[in-house]
């Protein structure tokens, strides 16, 4: 196929106004006219790596149990391509089998406890392993080691580029400063992100400065208060840029252009009435929270997926770290059907019953990742989506809660990582292989192929049939 445009535009171009900054999304106006669309993309490919993200959720999985593993409460029983998610927590992810691989039973043992003094204190490291497969160092000073994350690993080689290199988000609240339990810094529950094994890096929580981070909002902290005062859109900044740039491009273009500028007004449309009802005077399920963050989970996570999908959209950033909840925490989800905090139902008592119950949380938390699935599946770069350029890595470095061990940790990847990654595949590891084996095989198919070891990698697992 081969596109005639009316217009060349460099693949970073940018529509500024005051203080807003918005990058375009993809245009057939970046391929210069009559060139085909197979040579525009081999020429193209090595500028065009992954986006990844790395998404957490603490407590494991009722799987992991003795119970929960019999009755492939997380995955299914079957390994191979012909399998049935029917009775795991990952049903939700059935649309988009020929996008997903799961792997079974890897074990996280940096998270484990190495001296007597660090007994006790698994939810106070265990994020701090998920991405960096590395035991962190217990004190609840300022010298906190770990070890680098994957996500930064390869933000650090491919990120660069980007407006943004990187972007760490959460939902539950961070930067607790001081000691959190056993010893443990309260960094080491705040981020799964490290820059270094001494860095560990912020993680925004509230939509808003997301928002702003992404699209320049303001360029001064009173511009952005002026801004929220009087209503205004970032769109409104850019009004003559957005008209004169249209009238270059085709009915094609254009209608890519509406599309991207309407989403984008459309979240910040959602941020305003989340931060207006939170302004409003009524009593807020989450005291204390920056007003841009929902008290809903369900719209608070969405939110951060529309961003991120955006962000990807625009390439402002490629990479990402989302931390869904945090360890110990006793949140409550109505949408649900649980109507026990998360960390209570995680200590099921090894009773049937409540692995059931926690089952049903398991699955509702993955249940919100189809979501993000469709946004990036609805988006298209040339011959491909922004599904089949991803590399979604979801897992925890906890398993059986309610023992605190981290053996039969939950892990899966969805997504084409630009062809690295074939899909509908479930892998089951041997007994005691780390986790970081699979951690170094996903990093050597993100173009990392010079690095022998990840954390305590032994080798790597291979997440091909």
């Amino acid at each position: 196929m081969t596109f005639i445009t009316g217009r060349f535009l460099p693949r970073r171009t940018f529509l500024r106004g005051v203080g807003v900054t918005v990058a375009l999304p993809f245009l057939d106006a970046f391929v210069p006219a009559g060139r085909p669309w197979s040579q525009v993309a081999s020429a193209q490919s090595l500028d065009d790596p992954t986006r990844l993200v790395c998404i957490e959720m603490v407590h494991g999985a009722a799987g992991s149990t003795e119970y929960g593993a019999s009755t492939h409460l997380w995955s299914p029983a079957e390994v191979g391509r012909d399998f049935d998610l029917t009775p795991s927590a990952l049903r939700p992810l059935e649309p988009f089998r020929d996008a997903l691989t799961i792997i079974s039973d890897t074990d996280v043992r940096p998270a484990e406890a190495v001296i007597p003094t660090e007994i006790g204190g698994d939810h106070f490291r265990s994020s701090a392993t998920f991405l960096t497969q590395s035991h962190p160092k217990q004190t609840e000073s300022s010298d906190v080691r770990s070890g680098i994350s994957i996500d930064q690993l390869y933000a650090q080689r491919f990120g660069q580029d980007t407006p943004i290199p990187s972007m760490q988000l959460c939902i539950e609240n961070v930067d607790q400063a001081g000691g959190c339990a056993y010893g443990y810094s309260c960094v080491y529950t705040d981020t799964i992100s490290w820059a270094s094994p001494t860095e560990p890096l912020p993680m925004i929580r509230d939509p808003r400065l997301a928002f702003d981070l992404l699209f320049g909002a303001g360029g001064t902290p009173d511009e952005r208060a002026t801004r929220r005062r009087e209503r205004r859109s970032v769109l409104d900044f850019i009004t003559d840029e957005v008209a004169s740039l249209t009238r270059g491009l085709d009915q094609t273009d254009r209608r890519r252009m509406d599309r991207y500028l309407g989403d984008i007004r459309e979240i910040e449309r959602r941020i305003q009435r989340v931060e207006a009802r939170n302004r409003g005077g009524d009593t807020r399920e989450l005291p204390g929270a920056p007003a841009g963050v929902p008290d809903s989970f369900d719209e608070h996570v969405k939110l951060m997926f529309d961003l991120q999908a955006l962000a990807f959209e625009s390439d402002v950033t490629r990479v990402f770290s989302f931390k869904l909840s945090r360890d110990a925490t006793g949140r409550v989800y109505p949408d649900s059907g649980i109507d026990r905090g998360f960390h209570p139902t995680s200590h099921h008592g090894g009773r049937e019953k409540n692995i059931e119950d926690f089952a049903q949380l398991n699955r509702y938390h993955v249940g919100l990742l189809p979501y993000f699935l469709e946004k990036l599946e609805s988006l298209q770069e040339g011959d491909a989506t922004l599904l089949d350029k991803a590399m979604i890595i979801y897992g925890s470095p906890m398993g059986d809660p309610n023992v605190h061990n981290h053996k039969r940790c939950p892990l899966f990847v969805v997504g084409g990582a630009n062809g690295q990654l074939a899909g509908n595949l479930h892998l089951r590891a041997e007994p005691g292989t780390p986790m970081a084996n699979v951690m170094l095989d996903l990093i050597h198919r993100l173009g990392i192929d010079d690095m022998e070891r990840f954390g305590d990698s032994t080798g790597t697992f291979s997440l091909s049939a």
